[in-house]
């Protein structure tokens, strides 16, 4: 069975280098800083290095599984009403104990704001966060729906005086580490007979059960692992910095509330839900474009770096961005929710692979998504094999070590990156993606090191992961439906 991988601590090498700096004003931009997982902010504890890395791996595939059903032939996916109502309480465990790779920032939601920490995610188009019901007692399908069912009246009494009373103690609880819609003035529900719920948020999983024409619009994501976010649909104001050192304001921003995650990872006391980044009407990205201007940007500093540095997500202009070359420009492929690039084929030491065209062709349903979301760079087989092929051969003489869920790997002593063939992805129009050396041979462990890549089956789309992403400027820009790229110290 083949086995695949992902980064751990990467040893940087201080070379000099003669770069280009290159600084690109933007007015009243947009911008987030990202912040991955494994920074102080958002755990409590470093991760075994192996550990992290079959986490990606499983985070990965799952992704990919749901990507696959995606992309191809349109497919509304609204769901029709299921038979079970419930919302079980389920154990809140941290994704960082399965070495989850995402990058967060920090927004606030609602009037009064309240920060959370969210996921940023270019391969989900829906914004959502951790939220407690609403405590709205007029309409009893509300707490039918909402909440989770008691079993007879008396004790559910004696459950909301406990909870009333334990608020007087605490003026953090009920609401400490989640986002309480009824204590935000500016949150509206979706209603469930409304059109946003019937037709604009069915690409967005909402569910037909209409009880009453003033219950809320709910929803209900599947994962390919099994696993499933219910919630409801509202719509609030999220607060975001901007780059005059002001703060913005996106009103009437589409955000879901998730009263569950069955049967899967979720998130730890620090983080809060999901910022979606992929491109759909009533996305966050959508809103933010119509109002700061429509391209997005991001550059990615080395997730596990010991340096205390930052990445940004930017909206509108870009401000003050070190590029080591001019920007290179090729197609965008919108894909909804996905970014989609025209791969052309894939080279290694300057030779082109011999990799079958329909590889790259989404119509053949396969091609190429750029995701923030996904850790490693991962490639269907045909591609695959050829490109490990080629990037093992220096290796040769190099022990071969049997690392639990990797390809290849090997003793990293006496390890001299200047034997490394430069992997390159090339791009319709021209346009040559080459990721640093340390982006695809990667630390496994101390003093192991593994080819970076990961193999998908057959069927589907390659996946350019944060990994191979990092250290370069990828601004998205939906006016023009190009992609620019540039090497970059992201700082």
């Amino acid at each position: 069975m083949r086995r695949t991988m992902q980064n751990g601590l990467i040893l940087v090498t201080i070379i000099s280098l003669t770069f280009l700096t290159v600084s690109i004003e933007g007015k009243h931009a947009m911008r987030l800083e990202l912040v991955h997982r494994h920074d102080s902010r958002l755990t409590e504890s470093e991760m075994n290095q192996t550990e992290a890395i079959k986490g990606f791996i499983h985070r990965d595939i799952l992704r990919h599984q749901k990507m696959k059903g995606l992309i191809g032939p349109h497919k509304n996916r609204r769901k029709d009403y299921e038979t079970s109502q419930q919302y079980p309480e389920m154990e809140m465990r941290s994704g960082s104990e399965y070495g989850i790779g995402e990058y967060f920032v920090e927004v606030k939601v609602g009037t009064p704001g309240k920060k959370f920490w969210l996921a940023a995610d270019t391969g989900s188009e829906f914004t959502w966060f951790n939220c407690l019901a609403m405590q709205k007692k007029k309409k009893k399908s509300h707490h039918v729906h909402l909440h989770r069912e008691h079993k007879g009246g008396s004790k559910s009494k004696k459950r909301t005086k406990k909870v009333k009373s334990k608020g007087k103690k605490n003026k953090n609880s009920p609401c400490k580490g989640v986002f309480c819609p009824h204590r935000s003035r500016s949150f509206h529900t979706v209603t469930c007979a409304s059109q946003k719920c019937k037709v604009d948020l069915s690409e967005m999983f909402s569910l037909s059960y209409c009880p009453d024409p003033s219950s809320p619009c709910l929803y209900d994501i599947s994962y390919a692992d099994g696993s499933s976010a219910k919630g409801f649909f509202g719509t609030d104001t999220v607060t975001v910095d901007l780059t005059n050192g002001k703060r913005g304001k996106l009103r009437n921003l589409t955000i879901g509330c998730t009263r569950t995650m069955q049967n899967g990872i979720t998130f730890n006391k620090n983080t809060g839900g999901i910022l979606g980044l992929g491109y759909s009407k009533d996305s966050f990205v959508d809103k933010a474009a119509l109002q700061y201007g429509a391209k997005f940007s991001y550059c990615l500093v080395d997730h596990l770096s010991p340096v205390k540095v930052s990445s940004y997500l930017t909206f509108g202009g870009l401000s003050n961005v070190t590029l080591l070359s001019e920007i290179r420009k090729t197609e965008l492929v919108l894909v909804s929710p996905f970014y989609g690039v025209n791969v052309v084929g894939i080279s290694v030491g300057g030779q082109m692979l011999k990799i079958p065209p329909e590889v790259w062709d989404f119509n053949a349903l396969g091609g190429t998504i750029i995701d923030s979301g996904t850790t490693l760079t991962t490639l269907v087989d045909a591609a695959y094999d050829q490109v490990l092929e080629a990037l093992r051969k220096p290796f040769a003489n190099f022990k071969r070590l049997n690392v639990d869920v990797l390809e290849f790997c090997f003793d990293s002593k006496g390890f001299d990156e200047r034997i490394v063939p430069r992997l390159a992805f090339h791009f319709a129009g021209g346009t040559k993606f080459e990721p640093p050396v340390k982006s695809y041979i990667i630390d496994a462990a101390p003093q192991v090191k593994c080819i970076g890549i990961a193999a998908m089956p057959d069927g589907g789309a390659s996946v350019i992961g944060n990994i191979m992403q990092q250290n370069h400027l990828w601004e998205f820009d939906l006016a023009h439906n190009t992609l620019g790229m540039a090497p970059s110290t992201c700082t």
